[in-house]
């Protein structure tokens, strides 16, 4: 699949970059609090990380784990249990822990491990900013602007631009699978580049390129097909 990286200025609220730039910073915990545990590499864990495709698997091996999806990883001690609140999750630099022999275990939201995590792997098909658009390009026959449409309440939100070819193609691919979506102009509408940019804020990920889909919480970078479909799930 051709991956193309794209700029993206977001009404002024979003910085301009045509650079890939190293990995995303992992995503902050949720409510500005960063409660911490230490982990130690011969400790008994268990750790997730993201595969290529999207998915998510779970080794007691750590060196089991891709190299390039490494930066992210949750960790869970099978004796404790993934604790009280079910709403959160602990994610190391799977790196550190190998190199150093110890690492510092964060709290994160389940959505923000797995967007997180997902956005170490290359971004999928999306359009540059810089250059000629063209005309803009017409929308898919499905979709709505906002809330419940012909195929019911919105299961993605597209955040998109009018020239944008991947974010058409995103548009095409989930009509035709009859997935509900919402499509946001963020080229257009102040609302949504502010609303993007605080949804990608609270994830600790990039917003230089389109589209970027908002999957259950989860926040995909680019269109990939493979990746969508895992993220779906039950939804297909």
């Amino acid at each position: 699949m051709r991956r193309t990286i794209c700029s993206l200025g977001l009404i002024a609220v979003v910085a301009i970059s045509c650079k890939k730039g190293a990995p995303p910073t992992p995503p902050r915990t949720v409510e500005g609090t960063t409660p911490t545990i230490e982990v130690q590499k011969d400790s008994p864990l268990l750790f997730t990380y993201v595969s290529p495709k999207g998915t998510f698997a779970t080794t007691d091996k750590s060196e089991e784990v891709p190299e390039n999806a490494r930066r992210l990883v949750r960790v869970v001690d099978p004796s404790k249990g993934s604790g009280p609140d079910a709403t959160r999750v602990y994610a190391i630099d799977l790196g550190e822990l190998l190199k150093a022999g110890k690492a510092t275990a964060r709290a994160l939201s389940r959505e923000a491990f797995e967007t997180g995590a997902l956005a170490q792997l290359p971004p999928g098909e999306s359009s540059p900013l810089s250059g000629p658009h063209g005309p803009a390009l017409p929308d898919a026959p499905f979709g709505v602007d906002a809330g419940a449409g012909p195929l019911g309440p919105p299961v993605v939100i597209l955040y998109g631009t009018p020239w944008c070819g991947a974010c058409k193609a995103a548009k095409q691919y989930l009509a035709g699978k009859h997935i509900p979506y919402a499509y946001k102009d963020i080229e257009n509408d102040p609302a949504a580049a502010r609303e993007l940019q605080a949804k990608a804020a609270k994830m600790g990920i990039p917003t230089d390129r389109v589209p970027i889909l908002d999957v259950r919480g989860r926040l995909l970078l680019g269109f990939d097909r493979t990746r969508l479909d895992a993220m779906l799930g039950d939804a297909t």
